[in-house]
């Protein structure tokens, strides 16, 4: 074949060449042109006022004859998006304002006004928003969240702004539980005024009767059913007089055998007549109730009582009253009511009714809903107390109550035992005073003096004296929370025993509304006292 000449090969080469740049400068003349207008484009987006800008997305559609709620779950809900923005576009206002961009902030509040005022007027009416009023809220809110985001109010800095946000609301919430929880341990440890008008409305009574009338006289056979063990004994040990008659109404009227309940009540000096003024004057049934008072019982004197002269100790008054004013004693932990002796009696059962076997101690708090005779069949398998156990969670577990930083706790007990309840406990007195569970009581207190080993109250002393020697119940037996959490119905129904413990006493106006009618049955409102003194 002919090969051509080198010199018809370059010229070519250089025509096309050639072609190729005047054809590239059009196009870059075009893509030129085209930047312009888009960046004309948004600079115009930007500097229009925000009531002239319209939205150019015309692909929404809104469902029409739905209701606000309806609209909210659907998936391409327009409501859901517009709450959405309003959520960013406040955080953003909290930034813009902490930037002191006041103009920019006052844009968002503004918008958002607008945005919020639209919602609520489609929840009123109960008719979706309409495209254009959709449209107009979701372009104007677009358009300042776009110049939060040209403001460099970033994900970076709005998640750490907003995350002190939250750290400040966290611990204004601290605050403001605290603050609740000071309240209502105040109310509840203060008498209601009904209670104060019901106590001295009994006096007055007891002492306008003939004195022949004021007189009990104790049958033969009244005591020997104080001492008779083939009859069930309760003891409860109170000041608060209507608490008690619940008590023992609800056990009575709920026993199959209320002729065999003996109740053995202890209070104090205060409310020993208008107590026995009450119990005079109104029959519980057959039941037989001895009442006394704690300060008849001689024995319990500062020498024999750790507590006691622990009790009578001014820094221990002061750390009550006072908490040692360093705000780390939880307040729960300096109620008044531990310096009372009646919250104390609990360790010396066996020394109150020395002739007695077994026991059911029951707290003034509760009322019973079934009847509690099988307790007293109750095979304690050598142990002590029946009891019902609260470790369902961590929270109730012997660390969260006592201080194992302490050696003499750290090397004695489990962390992680279960707690258990006060306040219906089946006692083996025979088996208490084997075991010397009241020495082991005071053993613990003596250790105790320095409130190091534990705070205040009566449960933790309780843990330690009877470690090992209490036997689970079941949970039927004793309902807890009803003063302080919510219960599950069907535990409720259930339960033998419902607990008030906590703040929230049924006798209370901060008593939950939603158990206050289970205490409610077991009190007569028509009597004439308490008719005086109780608006219900």
């Amino acid at each position: 074949m002919r090969r051509r000449a080198f010199d018809f090969r370059r010229p070519a080469r250089r025509r096309w060449v050639l072609e190729c740049r005047v054809l590239m400068v059009p196009c870059l003349l075009g893509l030129l042109v085209l930047l312009l207008l888009i960046t004309s484009r948004d600079r115009d987006l930007r500097s229009v006022p925000l009531a002239a800008k319209t939205y150019l997305n015309s692909a929404i559609s809104i469902p029409q004859g739905l209701n606000i709620t309806d609209e909210m779950l659907n998936a391409n809900s327009v409501t859901r998006q517009l709450v959405d923005q309003i959520s960013l576009a406040k955080a953003y206002l909290v930034i813009a304002k902490e930037s002191n961009n006041l103009q920019f902030a006052g844009d968002l509040r503004t918008q958002i006004q607008n945005t919020q005022a639209l919602l609520s007027t489609a929840a009123t009416r109960r008719y979706p928003l309409s495209t254009e009023e959709s449209e107009t809220a979701i372009h104007n809110m677009a358009v300042l969240l776009y110049q939060a985001q040209q403001l460099r109010y970033d994900t970076a800095t709005s998640l750490m702004k907003m995350k002190g946000q939250v750290q400040s609301l966290e611990d204004k919430s601290k605050a403001e539980a605290e603050k609740s929880t000071k309240f209502g341990q105040i109310a509840a440890e203060e008498l209601p005024k009904a209670l104060y008008c019901f106590g001295m409305r009994l006096i007055m009574d007891w002492f306008k009767r003939p004195n022949p009338e004021r007189r009990i006289s104790y049958a033969p056979h009244y005591l020997e059913k104080l001492r008779d063990n083939n009859l069930q004994h309760f003891c409860i040990f109170s000041d608060n007089i209507l608490a008690v008659s619940v008590v023992i109404n609800s056990t009575t009227t709920n026993s199959k055998h209320p002729h065999q309940l003996v109740f053995h009540l202890v209070t104090d000096e205060v409310n020993y007549i208008p107590m026995r003024a009450w119990f005079s004057m109104n029959s519980m049934g057959e039941a037989t109730i001895e009442i006394q008072k704690v300060e008849d019982f001689s024995w319990l004197n500062a020498s024999y009582v750790p507590v006691l002269k622990q009790l009578q100790d001014a820094n221990t008054q002061n750390f009550y009253f006072s908490g040692n004013k360093d705000n780390k004693t939880p307040i729960k932990f300096r109620n008044p009511k531990y310096l009372s002796m009646l919250n104390h009696l609990r360790f010396y059962i066996p020394e109150l009714f020395p002739a007695l076997n077994k026991i059911v101690f029951l707290d003034d708090d509760v009322i019973v809903q079934k009847d509690l005779s099988d307790l007293f069949s109750i095979d304690l398998n050598g142990n002590v107390m029946g009891a019902v156990e609260t470790c369902m969670e961590t929270f109730h577990r012997f660390h969260k109550y006592l201080n194992f930083s302490h050696p003499l706790i750290r090397d004695h007990f489990d962390p992680d035992a279960c707690g258990w309840a006060f306040g219906m406990n089946v006692i083996d007195l025979t088996e208490w005073r084997r075991r010397n569970v009241t020495g082991i009581y005071h053993y613990w207190q003596e250790r105790n003096a320095d409130h190091t080993l534990w705070k205040l109250g009566t449960l933790p002393p309780g843990l330690l004296s009877f470690y090992g020697l209490v036997q689970r119940l079941d949970p039927k037996w004793h309902v807890l929370g009803l003063g302080y959490t919510n219960v599950d119905p069907s535990l409720i129904s259930e339960g033998a025993v419902l607990h008030y413990n906590g703040n929230m006493k049924p006798w209370l106006k901060i008593g939950m509304e939603k158990y206050r009618g289970l205490w409610d049955i077991y009190v007569d409102y028509s009597h004439p006292l308490l008719q005086q003194c109780f608006v219900h």
